[in-house]
């Protein structure tokens, strides 16, 4: 038999350029994806470019006086803000002085206060001082004598005063001789009197001890005087406040 004759190849037909672009795109290559990626990269690149030369040269296309006119502004708007901060600050200064004002006139009037109070006898106190005693041994203790005793201690300074831990005195305080004791601001008070007063210890001593003072008038009377000085003292009764009725402040006062 003859040999079979081989059929001649056939040439596949042309492939249009319209579809072998629509499959490069649904199936691109290895080759066509990395030149698609550069191809991003460098555009990216360009349009950064381009912006970052438009923000540069926003300025470019400005006259001289133009840009001498934006400086005059920015310079302008700078100062304002300076000036701003500066009356702000002058401000906030201004507060704290007033603030600092008003806190040491507040400090100072509760202490005037508290003074005052202690004074008047309308609070309790505690602080060093004495406990005088006197005990009737042979004499009776006038409301003469107390009241010489009690000038003679606001004398050396005495701050409070308190007897038999019932009456507080203070500057209004009234004595009376009554049978069986001694009235003061309208309370009878029995001995032993005993009157507690704050201040320096020492000092009220020596207003007690003094050459020809309460002690040898009192003992000489037949009065007992102890005198004891302590560290720490309270008095704990106190006077009610009363309004004057004849007193007034001195105009400006």
């Amino acid at each position: 038999m003859p040999p079979t004759a081989q059929r001649p190849a056939r040439q596949r037909p042309a492939e249009p350029g319209r579809d072998r672009l629509v499959r490069a795109l649904l199936k691109p290559t290895r080759g066509q994806a990395v030149v698609a990626v550069l191809l991003a990269l460098v555009g990216f690149a360009g349009v950064t470019q381009v912006r970052s030369n438009e923000v540069d040269d926003s300025f470019a296309g400005y006259r001289e006086q133009d840009l001498i006119d934006v400086l005059s502004g920015l310079a302008g708007a700078s100062q304002r803000a300076q000036s701003e901060i500066t009356r702000l600050e002058r401000t906030r200064d201004d507060l704290a002085s007033d603030t600092s004002a008003e806190a040491a006139a507040l400090a100072q009037a509760r202490s005037e206060a508290d003074t005052l109070s202690i004074l008047a006898g309308t609070v309790p106190v505690t602080g060093p001082g004495v406990r005088i005693t006197l005990s009737e041994v042979t004499g009776t203790v006038g409301a003469q004598a107390l009241v010489a005793m009690v000038q003679d201690l606001r004398t050396a300074d005495a701050e409070a005063m308190q007897l038999n831990g019932r009456v507080r005195l203070v500057a209004q305080s009234s004595f009376a001789d009554a049978t069986g004791g001694i009235v003061v601001d309208g309370e009878l008070l029995e001995a032993p009197y005993v009157l507690d007063v704050i201040g320096a210890p020492a000092t009220l001593s020596g207003a007690v001890d003094f050459f020809s003072g309460p002690r040898l008038q009192l003992e000489e009377s037949g009065i007992e005087v102890e005198v004891t000085e302590l560290t720490s003292l309270d008095i704990e009764s106190v006077a009610e406040s009363t309004q004057p009725e004849y007193a007034a402040p001195a105009d400006g006062q």
